[in-house]
């Protein structure tokens, strides 16, 4: 069985979202035994895995000290095997300092007005560079769901982007179409950034899906505001 044991850190984190997954009507298997595994999955050890209907997330959490070349290795393969069958979908969350950098951060954030300024660049990137193009247009929207989450006075104590779009859902702010195109999309940008080689190829029309979800948050931030 492939695997390595959790860290305290590690496992403070998979609590937390054992809770939250929890909370959004999935059952939910924390360090699940070989027993409760798929037949695909008897090689590994996820951490979690999710079940909510005919959706099945398995879930990774590793501290970022704890990736290197063996665990790079492991979470690719993983990824591939999970992504072969339908239903099921892969979620590699990092625990880092990185919420408390968002939170500090924050006021820093670009603005609507900013936002919406840059939305044109990003469509005309895609055109030349299309994995440039995603990037920034996902770093478009993730300043859109800070901007969202304020607005509907929703807890902003952590501002990582899994968080954001999780409490979105939640809330019924996003819909779950697109949920799983932001879901999906930060998997991708996680791989892109990390220097890994996405299973997914990236095309115009995803950035035009990023650039979408963006303006109908932007639409629906407005129509709050003028209210």
């Amino acid at each position: 069985m492939i695997g390595a044991s959790i860290t305290n850190t590690e496992r403070e984190r998979a609590l937390q979202l054992t809770q939250e997954y929890r909370d959004r009507g999935y059952e939910v298997l924390l360090e699940p035994r070989l027993e409760n595994l798929p037949i695909f999955l008897k090689e590994y050890r996820p951490d979690i895995i999710a079940t909510r209907g005919d959706e099945s997330v398995v879930i990774e959490v590793k501290s970022r000290l704890a990736l290197n070349t063996y665990s790079h290795q492991y979470l690719r393969n993983l990824a591939q095997l999970i992504e072969q069958h339908p239903g099921w979908r892969f979620e590699l969350v990092i625990t880092n300092p990185e919420d408390t950098i968002y939170s500090r951060q924050a006021e820093a954030s670009f603005q609507q007005n900013e936002i919406e300024s840059r939305l044109p660049i990003a469509m005309q990137l895609a055109t030349q560079h299309v994995e440039s193009a995603f990037l920034y247009s996902w770093s478009l929207v993730e300043a859109t769901l800070r901007l969202v989450v304020h607005q509907e006075g929703l807890s902003s104590h952590r501002f990582s982007p899994i968080y954001l779009v999780k409490e979105l859902v939640i809330e019924g702010v996003i819909s779950k179409s697109e949920y799983q195109v932001l879901m999906n999309a930060i998997s991708l940008r996680n791989a892109i950034i990390h220097g890994f080689k996405t299973t997914q190829q990236i095309t115009q029309d995803s950035v035009s899906e990023l650039i979408v979800i963006t303006e109908q948050l932007l639409k629906n931030l407005h129509s709050e505001v003028a209210a």
